[in-house]
């Protein structure tokens, strides 16, 4: 987990078949077309601008440290050479004829970047999934393509650093939830299953172990994880738990024609922000359009937050939240020899006084070229904003720690 606590931020990437209508990743089930209807959309995937080194570019660009693209979502279409793919659904048989997953996990490593799949074992082809008891040999038919594709992945592509489950929790299981993991909290409780787990979580992790022993693996297939995901909100603060908080650079995650402008960029920064001095990672999505070439707007924005990195990267990149709880004005990371003080909120009077530590300051200044003033009295430390106002999104104070 060393390596992924000290990324603090990565790509997600949702791009795949859903992605022609332009309407989402959920556009089949919201909208309820049939599915030999949709199927048909395989034949318009032709992907003429999919570069998965732009992709890992603008990552890196971003200063991004780790990617997760979406290899196979809801619907069931797997954007890699898939033999287990129930009726061959997936890229090899689309007009693009292409392994995406495999031009991507290189250009990932081209890159120096970190390597995540995301994989849905929820497939709404299968009625199964919803209601496992009532067709338990549709049911065991999805289990054995989710073993099979896993396998896949994590076999034909190198080292694989994160694998990013979706689908396979509780939130989306409903009363199918008792057969599939053994457990329901859907409604705010939990009932305990006698019976043996349909989807047998420890033992699909435990042959992804066996194949990729450094894999790190979040919450989301019935099993605990090695870190907590949220989507869109954050995490408690708490050194113990590693958490990740998943966001989109727009509004929204697949591809939707009508909301490609990226966010501002002071919120994705005091996002950022906030979710390191929570101790967590942000994973920052963005849904490509159906060509596969990611929004010029969006990469823009990228290289932007990369910018802001350039100059404060050292309060975000291996760091750890704290050691005060944030609070709306401020919070903090450190590391073994500072502590680094982001200012999202000035009080009033332009001063904010920190709580006393019991480790000892040796002085502080603003970070690259933030203009504040530092006084240190009886262990505390006072910060003052300077006279001139700073356009920056937040600011930035070091304190230096005695060693």
């Amino acid at each position: 987990m060393q390596w992924w606590r000290d990324a603090k931020f990565g790509m997600f990437i949702h791009w795949g078949l859903y992605s022609v209508v332009g309407k989402g990743e959920w556009y089949v089930f919201s909208s309820q077309t049939d599915y030999r209807e949709y199927e048909q959309l395989t034949n318009q995937f032709t992907a003429e601008k999919f570069n998965a080194d732009a992709w890992a570019g603008a990552a890196k660009d971003a200063g991004m440290k780790y990617m997760v693209m979406v290899t196979r979502h809801h619907d069931g279409f797997a954007l890699w050479d898939s033999p287990g793919s129930y009726e061959h659904f997936n890229s090899l048989s689309s007009a693009a004829h292409r392994d995406f997953v495999a031009e991507y996990t290189k250009a990932c490593r081209a890159a120096g970047l970190h390597v995540g799949v995301y994989y849905s074992p929820l497939d709404f082809r299968f009625p199964g999934f919803f209601f496992p008891k009532m067709y338990r040999a549709n049911a065991e038919l999805l289990k054995a393509q989710t073993y099979a594709q896993v396998h896949e992945l994590l076999s034909n592509y190198g080292p694989i650093d994160v694998f990013w489950f979706d689908g396979g929790d509780d939130r989306w299981l409903g009363l199918g939830g008792l057969e599939w993991n053994g457990t329901w909290q859907t409604r705010g409780f939990e009932t305990p299953y006698k019976g043996k787990p349909l989807w047998e979580p420890e033992k699909l992790v435990a042959g992804m172990r066996a194949l990729q022993p450094k894999l790190v693996i979040n919450d989301r297939s019935g099993w605990e994880g090695d870190f907590f995901s949220r989507e869109g909100s954050l995490g408690d603060f708490d050194n113990h738990k590693p958490w990740e908080k998943c966001s989109t650079l727009s509004t929204g995650w697949g591809y939707h024609a009508g909301h490609i402008e990226p966010r501002s960029l002071a919120s994705i920064l005091q996002e950022l922000s906030n979710t390191a001095c929570r101790d967590g990672n942000l994973l920052l999505n963005v849904g490509p359009r159906p060509d596969g070439e990611i929004e010029p707007k969006q990469v823009a924005r990228l290289k932007e937050i990369g910018g802001w990195l350039k100059n404060y990267g050292e309060c975000i990149y291996g760091t750890r939240g704290g050691p005060w709880l944030p609070t709306k004005e401020y919070g903090a990371t450190q590391t073994s020899n500072a502590i680094y003080v982001h200012i999202w909120s000035w009080p009033a009077d332009g001063k904010l006084v920190l709580p006393q530590l019991s480790q000892k300051i040796s002085g502080g200044a603003g970070l690259a070229g933030d203009g504040v003033s530092v006084s240190l009295a009886d262990g505390v430390a006072t910060i003052v904003r300077g006279q001139t106002v700073s356009s920056t999104p937040l600011t930035v104070v070091k304190l230096k720690l005695v060693q």
